[in-house]
């Protein structure tokens, strides 16, 4: 039965507070003369592009931005069609904005088919904006979904060519942002050397603190015509990470929050605002600008559960510093522990994990996928590489080193003139700070992601094994690409994880200084030394596309060749899948 309301009843509708979506439903009545008048009086430019969002069986937010002419209340129409020429208009309507909400303008769309493509534009004046594509989730018996999956797009660290690709894929049912959609640094901060040459300077110029400042920026990314090219094509499903108010931050502040920049939750506050003001996302109720967490049902196939593991209810992150002595080399290995696996440690917090574990236990889809940011498989790394005394190669080296003279003392008759040799003209770099440094025990390289948790994601996984759920994670924060088999505690597999790289920031080579002749040995040498790890891609920027079918779950990386010339091509020799078929993970690189 179609729901009709009267003109009156609508535009009550509209009149939500900041961040809302106008609700849509149908086909609206003609706007009065007088209101025709004023339309055209006001006038605005589509200047940030379209965008959807939060696509469900029979609905979809339809979202753009109107840079006014001059400042003041503006009139914004739209209509949602089934062909691009818009000869078969299903929906419309109008809704008014103001700098109360940016100018941004954010319309749930209902009523709609499930598993249908549609088109949609928006009007102001008598400009229209470019027409976009869209989709709702199908119902019922699925065969395919094909999703895109990025995050951690840094707009001075090059051009947005991971996007550009991204949009000139086909098939895609919905891209999935894992945060990192903006970054909060200002002029000159993280990984901005080339920005000036490139054209790519931030704006504001300084650091991003208050309301303002995030929504400046949030309207230079979507100045970014690839990005742009990506949300006209396909709806995105998204959630935030840290740097979309503050670097490694946590329920009560951040890495990069000084007392001296005012108070922390004002800050996170007016960037939340920012954030769903600017993102087709669909707020849970009218100025609810803190909870994200939903799910999403692409028929029998596939269930998303989409996490919040960074600003809602995150402990701070433990620190190596507080659990290293630097005179001795040594860690405090049961202390550390008693920590990192203590119970009363939370990323997600109570009310949002009960949440997943009942959508888990309650799934019908055949594939049960957590879309979320940080790592969550195990990453245990030699502490001398984790905490960067040693580099990856120099481990290895200075280990093999140590390893001969091991057998050179145990007087090994195996031990080949040539071995040492090299071990009489090498054994002065076996310094008993080396030495020190080789013994430490292995521990999770990176405290920010799940291994920071143990707890509770030992209770995730438990709770997705008693289902006896097909679970896959996906992943980005680390701006590498990863494959990972999921093991518990007990040693049992309990799913898979894939995570993506990153649009534009830097990974692993920058961090760990990884020269291009070193990244295929130093990849190899990962794996190696990490259980349950698969595939990485340490170096190169990019995207995975998640294929489901009801046999199995195919991961794509797509990498770009570079990011300082718009003028780029995929990098086809670096390209990796991987598939995974009740829960094993099986690569297949080319």
């Amino acid at each position: 039965m179609k729901i009709h309301y009267s003109r009156r009843d609508f535009l009550a509708m509209s009149a939500k507070g900041v961040g809302a979506a106008v609700i849509s439903y149908g086909l609206m009545g003609c706007s009065s003369s007088d209101d025709d008048e004023q339309a055209n009086a006001a006038r605005g430019e589509f200047l940030n592009g379209v965008a959807s969002g939060d696509p469900t069986h029979e609905a979809v937010i339809l979202w753009t931005r109107v840079t006014p002419e001059v400042e003041g209340e503006l009139n914004v129409s739209w209509e949602i069609a089934t062909d691009e020429a818009f000869s078969n208009i299903i929906g419309n309507g109008e809704t008014t904005t103001s700098a109360a909400r940016d100018y941004t303008v954010k319309v749930d769309a209902i009523g709609l088919m499930s598993g249908t493509a549609y088109y949609y534009r928006f009007k102001c004046g008598e400009g229209y904006s470019e027409v976009a594509m869209t989709k709702t989730l199908p119902e019922g018996a699925v065969e395919q979904v094909k999703l895109a999956v990025m995050s951690c797009a840094n707009f001075p660290a090059g051009y947005f060519n991971v996007y550009q690709l991204a949009s000139e894929m086909a098939g895609l049912d919905a891209v999935i942002h894992l945060g990192d959609y903006i970054y909060e640094y200002g002029r000159g901060g993280y990984a901005s050397e080339h920005a000036a040459e490139l054209g790519r300077e931030v704006l504001p110029a300084g650091e991003l603190l208050t309301l303002s400042d995030y929504r400046t920026r949030y309207a230079q990314y979507r100045s970014d015509a690839a990005l742009n090219a990506l949300h006209a094509k396909v709806p995105f499903i998204t959630v935030w990470d840290d740097h979309e108010v503050a670097n490694d931050s946590w329920a009560d502040g951040a890495e990069n929050h000084n007392a001296d920049e005012g108070d922390f939750t004002a800050r996170k506050t007016a960037a939340l605002q920012a954030y769903f003001e600017w993102l087709p996302i669909r707020p849970w109720s009218e100025g609810n600008h803190q909870e994200i967490y939903r799910s999403f049902n692409f028929g029998d196939l596939v269930d998303l559960h989409m996490l919040d593991t960074r600003q809602l209810a995150r402990d701070k992150q433990l620190d190596y510093a507080d659990y290293i002595d630097d005179a001795s080399n040594t860690i405090d290995s049961a202390r550390f522990m008693a920590d990192v696996t203590s119970d009363t440690r939370t990323m997600l917090g109570a009310e949002q994990l009960q949440w997943l574990q009942a959508s888990l236990l309650n799934g019908t889809g055949k594939w049960q996928v957590l879309g979320q940011q940080v790592l969550m498989g195990s990453m245990l790394l030699p502490a001398a590489i984790a905490t960067q005394k040693l580099s990856v190669y120099q481990y290895a080296e200075l280990g093999a080193l140590a390893q001969l003279a091991a057998r050179a003392q145990a007087g090994d008759p195996t031990l080949t003139a040539q071995e040492y040799s090299y071990l009489i003209a090498n054994q002065y770099k076996l310094t008993p700070e080396v030495m020190a440094l080789l013994q430490l025990p292995a521990i999770p390289y990176n405290l920010d992601a799940w291994d920071g948790y143990a707890y509770e994601r030992e209770v995730i996984l438990a709770t997705a094994k008693a289902k006896g759920a097909n679970l896959v994670v996906i992943a980005g924060d680390t701006h590498n690409a990863w494959a990972n088999e999921l093991t518990d505690s007990h040693g049992d597999n309990v799913g898979v994880e894939f995570a993506t790289s990153s649009v534009s920031s830097p990974g692993l080579e920058y961090y760990l200084g990884i020269e291009a002749d070193q990244q295929s040995v130093t990849e190899a040498g990962i794996v190696d030394l990490v259980e349950g790890l698969k595939y990485t891609n340490l170096r190169d920027r990019g995207f995975m596309v998640l294929s489901f079918d009801h046999n199995q779950v195919k991961s794509d990386w797509h990498y770009v060749d570079t990011l300082m010339s718009p003028d780029f091509s995929e990098a086809s020799d670096k390209q990796a899948s991987a598939i995974t078929l009740a829960g094993e993970v099986k690569i297949t690189l080319g």
